[in-house]
């Protein structure tokens, strides 16, 4: 067992949570990939010392990935991870040379975001089932289903994460101003501008929160309609998905709040926003991970090109 090690991870992944703070979600993947790292080493070298791992051992480790199908996403992150870990020993005095230098992360294919279609979203807007005659309305009409639907307004329309939107609290919904301020990676607030329709709805939630509950969070916008409690991730998760696969708003085998995240940019872009500004909506730190979106919008310009020109 490499108890020097493994304390020394647990103190790398506080400095993370404390220092840079990260969220909960990243702390267990970086948790998750430095446990694995640690095991295999003390399994395939035994006892090692901090300065005795060297970029053969990451190497062999990451083969082993490989070899069980890792994809390649989940292997440049547990490059990401290592090369974090390393550095904060090399920050620590522990380390003068971290071992990653000659450690080469495989390509990633480039794969398009997936996204709903601008009448998809109008039909969750207007709650009205597009597919089904028995039950016309997506949403109930209670507080649950106010729930639902307003967690569904405020990804399409302000593009925040899943952790951002069950971490917004009420007081910063600004009504006057007609923005919500989120809390983004790295503990990085912004400022998103919201609809007169976005704000109202989010009023009348607020109202009948109060009215539907007793003991609820005070503090936080979204609350689980039967508990009061904060919404967790894997509701909100699942929500989403059985909105999307019930009423079949998007053949797209992921259905999941990232994909309204997506769908926010993607209309953007598609409609002739500034890709600088959705970079900063989305809360990205560099513009290459918006650019992504291009390629949509390109594809939409293509389509109108081959509709609209008379030798296209």
């Amino acid at each position: 067992m490499n108890e020097e090690l493994y304390s020394l991870s647990e103190r790398f992944l506080t400095h993370l949570e404390l220092e840079h703070r990260y969220s909960e979600h990243t702390i267990r993947a970086y948790r998750s990939d430095m446990d694995q790292f640690l095991s295999f080493i003390t399994a395939r070298f035994g006892r090692t010392l901090l300065t005795d791992i060297s970029h053969v051992m990451i190497r062999d480790w990451l083969s082993t990935n490989i070899d069980k199908s890792v994809t390649a996403k989940s292997v440049n992150r547990k490059i990401s991870t290592l090369k974090s870990f390393f550095k904060y020993c090399m920050r620590q005095g522990l380390l003068k040379v971290t071992p990653m230098t000659k450690v080469i992360a495989p390509k990633i294919a480039k794969r398009l975001p997936g996204f709903i279609e601008e009448k998809g979203m109008r039909a969750l807007e207007e709650n009205v089932s597009p597919v089904s005659v028995t039950s016309p309305n997506i949403f109930e009409n209670d507080f649950e289903g106010h729930t639902h639907r307003l967690i569904f307004e405020v990804f399409y329309q302000t593009g925040v994460r899943l952790s951002e939107l069950i971490g917004l609290e009420e007081f910063k919904v600004d009504k006057r101003n007609l923005t919500i301020k989120v809390m983004g990676k790295g503990g990085k607030e912004r400022i998103i501008p919201i609809s007169n329709g976005l704000s109202a709805m989010i009023e009348d939630y607020k109202a009948e929160k109060r009215a539907h509950l007793e003991g609820f969070e005070e503090r936080v916008l979204f609350v689980h309609p039967h508990t009061g409690k904060r919404l967790y991730s894997k509701y909100v998760y699942l929500t989403v998905r059985k909105y999307l696969s019930e009423h079949q708003i998007t053949t797209l085998k992921k259905k999941s709040p990232h994909i309204l995240r997506h769908t926010f940019a993607t209309h953007l872009t598609n409609n002739g926003a500034d890709l600088n500004a959705v970079k900063e909506l989305l809360g990205h730190s560099s513009l290459a991970s918006t650019q992504v979106y291009t390629h949509n919008t390109i594809g939409k310009l293509k389509e109108i090109h081959k509709q609209a020109h008379p030798k296209a």
